[in-house]
């Protein structure tokens, strides 16, 4: 297992329960104590968490992992629904993008595109696409939030309200039918949810593991998007929650 996904794994451990051991995660992990000691070491210097004798607890509160560390999970399913989402926007189109590291994984397969006009608020996505004369880069001002990479709030949200857009692709950190799009800041959500509102199609992309899952501030309800992106590792009673909701599911 790499450090970054080890890393993952150890933030994502803290933010479930609060606390670590060093023993019960050199087991998870694979790696020995002293791997694992290393890891928590590098992590406190982050200040993500603080070291105690045999283990570790949280560094305040963890609902958030930092996206150097969620681009490291589930990187195969990202993958697939990332190039899926990407057959869907033709040449031509002017797409908005969220940020996120599923929408990093659209942008990419866009990059070698013709004649596309990308309009984002996430500084992930224009560091991709910043170079590729192929494309035409739009990128809002705003607020950039650390966790995320996103620019954010009342300037991101002027910079899109004169525009129009043929589709925007969202990522999100939950999919429910009550709660329905869920994100873990409330300033994003507002943000991404000003965007939605200018573009005539609306596509969700997100790997399995936020199918079922909801996060604190909520974008929109399911009747927003004209389709939900995901891969075959969904729940699948909550997929045909979805469904019945009245929202495509594309499984990939």
């Amino acid at each position: 297992m790499r450090q970054a996904e080890r890393f993952a794994a150890i933030v994502e451990r803290l933010s479930a329960n609060g606390s670590v051991a060093v023993g019960e995660l050199a087991d998870e992990l694979g790696v020995s104590a002293a791997t694992v000691r290393r890891d928590l070491a590098l992590l406190e210097d982050q200040r993500l968490l603080n070291r105690t004798h045999g283990g570790a607890v949280a560094h305040g509160v963890l609902y958030e992992l930092p996206l150097r560390y969620r681009s490291a999970r589930h990187q195969a399913e990202k993958a697939r629904v990332a190039r899926a989402v990407a057959a869907r926007i033709p040449d031509g189109a002017a797409v908005g993008m969220t940020g996120g590291t599923t929408t990093t994984e659209v942008a990419r397969a866009l990059a070698d595109r013709e004649r596309l006009t990308v309009v984002t608020n996430s500084l992930s996505i224009a560091s991709e696409l910043a170079v590729r004369p192929n494309l035409r880069l739009v990128v809002t001002g705003g607020v950039a939030r650390t966790e995320s990479y996103e620019l954010v709030g009342p300037l991101a949200e002027s910079a899109l309200s004169s525009l129009n857009l043929d589709l925007v692709v969202v990522g999100v950190d939950g999919i429910a039918v009550a709660a329905g799009f869920t994100t873990h800041h409330e300033v994003e959500a507002h943000t991404n949810r000003a965007l939605i509102e200018r573009a005539r199609r609306v596509i969700i992309a997100a790997d399995s593991s936020k199918i079922g899952e909801v996060a604190f501030a909520r974008i929109c309800g399911l009747e927003v998007a004209d389709e939900v992106v995901t891969d075959t590792g969904a729940d699948r009673v909550e997929v045909e929650a979805i469904r019945a909701a009245g929202v495509i599911v594309t499984l990939v």
